[in-house]
């Protein structure tokens, strides 16, 4: 018999996404689906997945084991949320409202608004701050069904506060059943006290801030936002090569709002994910399905941006990229902290199928953030990270407002029942 402390039964379909990883291609379309099924897991890790009336035969419950009774409804992986910027202070309402009365995010960052707006808040702010600001939105994504996250950096641009916001990080993980993976995006923008001297700061950036977090261990991944008017092809090699030497993974923010060649850049580096990627070319394309570079397509931001077209997300897949989402949480630009409003507008304005937006939320997402191994499917030795819906229809998760979604788990613990937020380890 396998030992086990946690059991969820009675799921009436349950979408496993297990298999061979990552996906691409039709690949994305096979959510591994079994019926009237169940999930035994021990010490937070699955240990076994199978029928349902097969529960009984070869799983022995630990006294006092959680039981979550799924009562036929749909199950499946914890979302794996693969872009984040959910450490910062202040709000940017005012700009926000200036966008949807037509203000473009161009003029609003050309007057000192948008992303240097959010530095002086966070530049302000303590790490306790940060942090407390950086739990409620993880409470907020987690209601939304989200049990891993990739969190950058970005809103300091100067060592002390770019620290700050990591050590923040690694503060809230160790709090919140949410598990982090953190990312060092100093490269975010430069700050407006040296704009005047570009040189200046790019070195801060290679020779004191990327040091320093590889030293203290506060980050996995390096970023750069490379995008005309931030940093350009040339900086953002420099920088992610030395991020690179020092023993850090790379990401790329690459042609967002106008084509610079950041997702051939990110190719070329081996990084693990080209993000935004609006404006990529085919050659981009080819470079990152060639590469095996994923593409972490953010649809809330598109939307949210009022941007006039949509990364081509169509024409990815055709080409084999694996394709992720994420939410782009952020004060100016990522206002929902929602993988199902991601996956929504994947579906409804950049062509996605449902069965391709839940993988690229799940198990394509854990690729591209280098944990697959650990998370993104219902796999045994994984961890056990569900989402219960409250009905049968897959469908509920593109309707929004609704709900859709009534249990959570992570690691094995219920840290959502009934839609509201638990404290981990209560009986559902």
């Amino acid at each position: 018999m396998i030992a086990a402390d946690f059991a969820l039964r009675n799921a009436g379909t349950l979408y496993t996404l297990a298999g061979p990883v990552p996906r691409s291609g039709r690949a994305m379309a096979d959510l591994g689906s079994h019926e009237h099924a169940a999930v035994a897991a021990h010490n937070g890790r699955i240990v076994w997945v199978g029928a349902d009336g097969a529960f009984d035969l070869v799983v022995k419950l630990d006294p006092g084991s959680t039981v979550v009774d799924a009562g036929g409804a749909a199950v499946l992986p914890g979302f794996v949320d693969a872009h984040t910027h959910a450490v910062f202070a202040g709000q940017r309402d005012d700009e926000i409202r200036r966008r949807l009365a037509g203000a473009t995010y161009a003029e609003i960052a050309a007057e000192g608004g948008g992303i240097v707006s959010t530095v002086t808040a966070t530049r302000g702010a303590t790490a306790a701050e940060l942090e407390t600001g950086l739990l409620a939105r993880f409470d907020e994504m987690l209601l939304c069904g989200t049990t891993t996250a990739e969190v950058k950096s970005g809103y300091g641009l100067e060592t002390a506060a770019e620290l700050r916001q990591l050590e923040a990080i690694a503060r809230a993980d160790a709090k919140h059943p949410i598990g982090t993976i953190a990312t060092f995006m100093g490269a975010h923008e430069v700050p407006v006290e040296l704009r005047g001297d570009r040189e200046r700061y790019l070195s801060m950036l290679v020779d004191e801030m990327l040091p320093e977090v590889a030293r203290r261990g506060l980050a996995s991944f390096a970023d750069v936002f490379c995008e005309r008017g931030v940093f350009s092809v040339e900086e953002s090699r420099r920088v992610l090569t030395v991020a690179r030497d020092l023993g850090l993974k790379l990401r790329v923010h690459a042609d967002e709002l106008c084509w610079t060649g950041g997702a051939e850049l990110a190719a070329e580096l081996g990084a693990r994910s080209a993000d935004h990627l609006v404006y990529v070319s085919e050659a981009g394309r080819r470079a990152l399905a060639d590469s095996g570079c994923a593409a972490t397509l953010l649809p809330s931001a598109c939307f949210y941006l009022r941007l006039p077209r949509y990364a081509p997300a169509r024409e990815l897949i055709a080409d084999g990229v694996t394709v992720a989402l994420g939410s782009d949480v952020n004060p100016g630009a990522g206002l929902s902290p929602s993988m199902p409003f991601a996956m929504t507008v994947a579906c409804f304005a950049q062509g996605l199928s449902l069965e391709e937006a839940i993988c690229a939320a799940t198990v394509n997402a854990a690729c591209s953030l280098d944990v697959a191994h650990e998370v993104g499917s219902l796999e045994v030795g994984k961890r056990a990270d569900l989402v219960v819906l409250r009905g049968t229809r897959l469908l509920d998760l593109l309707r929004v407002g609704i709900g859709a979604i009534g249990t959570v788990v992570k690691t094995g613990r219920v840290v959502v029942d009934g839609g509201r937020r638990v404290e981990a380890g209560a009986a559902a």
